[in-house]
């Protein structure tokens, strides 16, 4: 694991390719990494009441002397795009965006796959029976696992009536998307032994949720959710290890996030 990661630190930080930091193990494979990161831009999608992405150009040009500079302005919602959900989302007295520690955002990834469902039912809420059922194929779910919805809503991400389930300015009323169930959620917090949760979806929770009760389950534990996550049917059931780094935002309720998976 040392080595895995020590390896994928080496792809963030901008070492050449295959290069590792360790001296003892192989360097990691680049064709096993998985962007599950949706791009910053006009069509990132954050919550409807929040402020939606900007970005203003401060230069774009050839200097005069004869260089090229380019800087801008950008300005987004901590809850936009893809991005981690600080337990302080929910919970008061919690970790805000740069206390939650590293290890919470390393770990294996568990892909539950909820397609089927989620197709029939935009409301569908991902189960405890579910869980089961992946254990059941898969073995118990791992300690320090990161638990992932996968429900293919990452194919609507450029039409945000679908992904939303409503594209008109600033409601949250008529939201329809799949997400967590509380039971699923009480579940993982209690029976088995875990880090986080995620969803190639807007929340957590599903979209006509009105007391927001699974980022609440959560959130008083500790565990960061991560919302948005992009390409998860590129990950198999088991065996990826998925790293997740936010920025490190100060009393941040969350933030924008870099999220990998390196492939078994």
């Amino acid at each position: 694991m040392k080595t895995l990661l020590a390896g994928a630190l080496a792809l963030l930080i901008g070492l050449p390719p295959r290069t590792t930091l360790a001296h003892d193990g192989p360097a990691i494979d680049e064709d096993k990494i998985i962007d599950l990161t949706h791009t910053f831009d006009e069509h990132a999608i954050a919550w409807p009441t929040a402020r939606q992405y900007e970005l203003e150009v401060v230069s774009a040009e050839h200097t005069p002397n004869g260089y090229w500079y380019a800087a801008n302005n950008i300005c987004l919602a901590e809850h936009s795009g893809t991005h981690l959900d600080a337990p302080l989302h929910f919970a008061h007295d919690a970790h805000d965006a740069s206390e939650v520690p590293l290890s919470r955002l390393i770990g294996p990834a568990v892909v539950v796959d909820v397609r089927q469902q989620a197709s029939q039912n935009a409301d569908y809420r991902l189960t405890k029976a579910d869980l089961l059922a992946w254990e059941k194929t898969h073995g118990r779910i791992p300690d320090g696992a990161i638990v992932l919805m996968l429900s293919g809503w990452g194919q609507f991400w450029l039409d945000r009536k679908r992904y939303l389930g409503s594209d008109a300015p600033g409601d949250a009323m008529n939201l329809h998307f799949p997400g967590f169930s509380a039971e699923a959620a009480e579940f993982l917090r209690s029976e088995r032994v875990i880090d986080a949760i995620g969803v190639d979806t807007p929340s957590l929770d599903y979209g006509q949720s009105r007391d927001f009760i699974v980022h609440r389950i959560v959130s008083r534990v500790n565990m960061p959710g991560l919302e948005n996550i992009a390409q998860l049917e590129k990950l198999p059931p088991a065996g990826a290890q998925l790293i997740a780094l936010p920025m490190k935002i100060a009393r941040g309720s969350g933030g924008p996030t870099r999220i990998i998976a390196i492939l078994p």
